[in-house]
């Protein structure tokens, strides 16, 4: 057992902590990419801690405002430039802009969302400074207010959420289960007190029962395997779930359209224990052809089905087989006056007959990537979407259920739209699941696998299955607990059958939404006020 004066070596934590107080400026952007090591593909969830106490110290101890949230800036830097480094593979894709630019982008993005972590770092600053406890509190309830404010703000971008490091492994979600009581950004406020353990631990500087409480009190809370509960069964629905491994660098060449077409019919087949009534889900960017009739002729692609829509629809039929439901990522388009002005992002349903049973327009759309902000000052510039076209994709309503009958009542969120927490369900007619079809083809390594989380969190909140079928991977079945029962890896072609997981009863974050979360926040500042005052006082 180390003793006190162990604790005075070059390495103790009271020498590591003034070092750290001597060099803020240059700390807080590598304690950022510190707490960015907790997201997936890396997942080391002690780096994150570690990073948010080194915060947490920094901010205790700046001598005003200004320099508390200048350090709150700097921290969500190095943690944003990290975290999204998968945004410049996309830059890759294209040809329209250097691929070097994908890093200034994300750079760029980066600077503008380090204002959430400042406004966490101000408030808990200007709240919580007379204590380290009530600083703690008002930094939790902070960042879970930030965290709100961010998924919204300018559309939002709800990215890699702090508290998508509780997850544990496929089997087991671990902390994150409390995500249908707590919300994912009341999750975060849960990893920020964790952290704050960790600070206290290392404040203490000396060994004794209560520093070993406060160091292995957050590791056994992220370690422990906590129970699943079991008291859901499957539906009787059988389901397809096909992903093609289309790489992005061939999806939209027409001199291949057909041999993916070819190889995803192929994966979709009917086999002896699948014919019947099933679900057949594809990915986002499964079909190229227009499906809807009425366009005007020069849309429509000259080969022998995508020039005509309802051949195209009854080969598709025919691919799915009888008794099946197809949903499938595809685009519509606007026309006014005889001309395409504008296009959506769609899930379309399709029955065997190649009838349409309906259809959802994806609502939160991707700045730079679906469409082009201020277009008349940037195109001008050089500047244009990354996603192939020249029509802007309009954004669709909202969350909406498809209800399909004998194939059930399903939830629809097209790529990155599963990241907005609270967001995702129609809450006035809830579905039995969500079909999250997506293209990750564009985001290297790193993107896919904190997609997945993500979208486990999104279950986990709705108590309700995720079903996700992509183009290159990761492509899942989540149960309504954030389990992984299958998947398939990146870069592989395949299918995954079963029966679509029954879901829960709707949880209290699937009843109150975000409101939840910031009750907690609210809950937590008051415990940050009154803990100030009276240390206070």
């Amino acid at each position: 057992m180390l003793e006190q004066r162990d604790l005075d070596s070059p390495w103790s934590p009271r020498r590591a902590l003034a070092w750290v107080e001597r060099h803020p400026r240059l700390i807080a952007p590598l304690l950022g990419g510190l707490a960015a090591c907790g997201f997936q593909p890396l997942g080391l969830w002690p780096l994150t801690l570690l990073g948010v106490a080194g915060l947490l110290h920094l901010v205790g101890a700046a001598p005003g405002w200004q320099r508390a949230a200048g350090l709150g800036w700097l921290f969500g830097v190095g943690h944003f430039t990290v975290g999204n480094t998968w945004i410049a593979t996309a830059f890759t894709y294209q040809a329209n802009m250097p691929a070097w630019l994908g890093w200034i982008a994300v750079v760029l993005l980066s600077l503008y969302l380090a204002v959430y972590p400042l406004i966490a770092a101000l408030l808990a600053w200007l709240i919580g400074r007379r204590w380290p406890l009530a600083l703690v509190l008002a930094f939790a309830a902070s960042w879970i207010f930030s965290e709100w404010l961010r998924s919204w703000v300018f559309t939002g971008f709800a990215w890699n959420p702090l508290g998508v490091v509780a997850l544990g492994s496929f089997d087991r979600p671990g902390l994150a289960g409390a995500a249908r009581w707590l919300g994912t950004y009341g999750l975060s406020g849960m990893v920020v007190l964790l952290a704050g353990c960790w600070l206290a631990a290392l404040r203490r500087f000396r060994l004794d029962w209560r520093t070993g409480l406060a160091a292995a009190g957050p590791v056994a809370a992220l370690l422990i395997p906590w129970p699943v509960p079991r008291d859901t069964a499957a539906k009787d629905l059988p389901y397809s779930l096909i992903q093609p491994d289309v790489r992005q660098n061939e999806l939209d060449d027409p001199t291949k359209w057909e041999g993916q077409f070819a190889k995803i019919a192929r994966l979709t087949a009917p086999t002896a224990t699948s014919g019947g009534r099933r679900l057949v889900l594809w990915p986002e960017s499964g079909v190229p052809d227009y499906l809807r009739e009425g366009y005007p002729r020069y849309l429509y692609r000259e080969t022998t089905y995508a020039s005509d829509p309802v051949r195209a629809r009854e080969r598709i039929g025919r691919a799915i087989g009888p008794g099946a439901m197809l949903l499938t990522g595809a685009v519509d388009v606007e026309i006014a006056g005889g001309e395409a002005v504008g296009a959506r992002n769609v899930v379309t349903a399709l029955d065997a007959s190649g009838a349409i049973r309906g259809s959802y327009a994806k609502a939160h759309l991707v700045p730079y990537g679906e469409y082009l902000p201020m277009r008349r000052l940037l195109e001008p510039l050089g500047a244009s979407r990354l996603v192939a076209g020249s029509l802007d994709f309009w954004p669709g309503p909202g969350p909406r259920t498809l209800d399909l009958g004998p194939w059930g009542r399903a939830g629809a969120q097209i790529c990155y739209e599963i990241v907005f927490s609270g967001q995702v369900v129609d809450r006035r007619n809830r579905p039995d699941y969500i079909f999250n079809p997506s293209n990750d083809g564009w985001f290297g390594s790193w993107g896919p696998p904190q997609h997945l989380a993500q979208a486990r969190l999104r279950a986990i909140e709705e108590g309700l299955p995720v079903l996700r079928s992509t183009t290159t991977g990761i492509s899942a079945v989540i149960d309504p607990d954030g389990v992984v029962l299958q998947h398939i890896p990146r870069h592989q072609a395949g299918r995954l059958d079963g029966r679509v997981p029954g879901s829960h009863a709707a949880t209290l974050f699937a009843r109150l939404g975000n409101l939840l979360p910031l009750l907690w926040a609210l809950a937590l500042l008051t415990a940050a006020i009154l803990a100030s005052r009276r240390r206070g006082g």
